[in-house]
């Protein structure tokens, strides 16, 4: 069996995913499992799937579902993957030959560590630019809220996992929505469990039109109980910082109006936190300004 998994959702990605497959046809270890989760795409990915997976170059399982966005294509293959390592790749982005091998390296390193849910890497731009920040110490213990959230950290890192571990924290589906930022997941194994932080590249993310990361607040209204539980994610977290937990205060309240009309669960969960209690008008003031801006499609 593989030990490592790279886990690749994807809708509609065909002109992006050969530039993945090509590079991981190039990684100069081959312990891994291509697991590519099709979210229901209508452009030519199986074809394109079928025919490498035909070629044999690359060991490759392809998982075919309705489309529910990509919180609920990793769900449907970190449900199903068997080897010890997860690590999630974009269907528009690559890696460097060495990203197995250096991943496997430190996999070695610290063997049988029940404090730590995986390793956090560094992403590259295409141009060779680190993707925001290099981590403050190498190889640092500690959690993802501590160095990332506390510390400031901005920008996207690439987080391997113990799949074990991440089968315990499916994320969240809500009824009509199709985002869900991972953030919310990786908060809650913060605390239960420390990541080793190394400052080695295994990742080359190219932010495409049309992308995630590139829809911006409007793809967010559309999806705004997800992004609500997100902020209580944070606020419920007695790590999280103050200035993190008011940034979330506000973002909760402008989700909530977006939410409407709450039901009694969500209305009751709103009142857990006195600084989401306190933000209400200034959450609902963004609402409006958002709503104009990026509204009525946004809404």
């Amino acid at each position: 069996m593989k030990t490592l998994t790279i886990l690749t959702p994807t809708y509609n990605r065909s002109d992006c995913l050969p530039k993945l497959y090509h590079s991981l046809k190039n990684q100069n270890n081959r312990d891994f499992l291509w697991m590519i989760v099709d979210d229901g795409s209508k452009d030519k990915t199986e074809a394109l799937v079928q025919n490498w997976m035909k070629e044999g170059e690359v060991s490759i399982r392809w998982i075919r579902k309705e489309n529910g966005g990509k919180h609920t294509a990793l769900n449907a293959g970190i449900a199903r993957i068997q080897t010890e390592l997860t690590f999630i790749v974009d269907s528009d982005d690559w890696l460097p030959e060495d990203a197995v091998s250096t991943i496997l390296h430190y996999y070695r390193l610290y063997p049988g560590d029940n404090a730590l849910c995986g390793y956090s890497f560094l992403r590259f731009y295409p141009d060779g630019r680190v993707n925001e920040a290099f981590f403050p110490k190498e190889e640092e213990r500690s959690t993802y809220v501590n160095v990332r959230i506390n510390g400031g950290i901005g920008g996207d890192k690439a987080e391997v996992f113990f799949t074990e571990i991440l089968k315990r924290y499916p994320f969240p589906v809500f009824e009509g929505e199709k985002f869900l930022p991972e953030d919310l997941v990786w908060v809650q194994m913060s605390g239960p469990y420390e990541m080793i932080h190394i400052n080695r590249c295994i990742y080359i993310s190219d932010y495409l039109e049309g992308g995630l990361t590139r829809s911006g607040k409007r793809m967010k209204l559309k999806s705004p109980r997800g992004m609500m539980a997100r902020s209580c994610v944070y606020l419920k977290d007695p790590a999280v910082n103050l200035k993190t937990k008011l940034k979330m205060a506000l973002l909760y309240n402008v989700y909530r109006q977006a939410a409407k009309p709450l039901t009694k669960q969500e209305k009751e969960e709103g009142r857990k936190y006195g600084l989401a209690v306190a933000c209400r008008l200034p959450g609902w003031a963004i609402f409006q300004l958002w709503k104009r801006k990026y509204g009525p499609k946004g809404v």
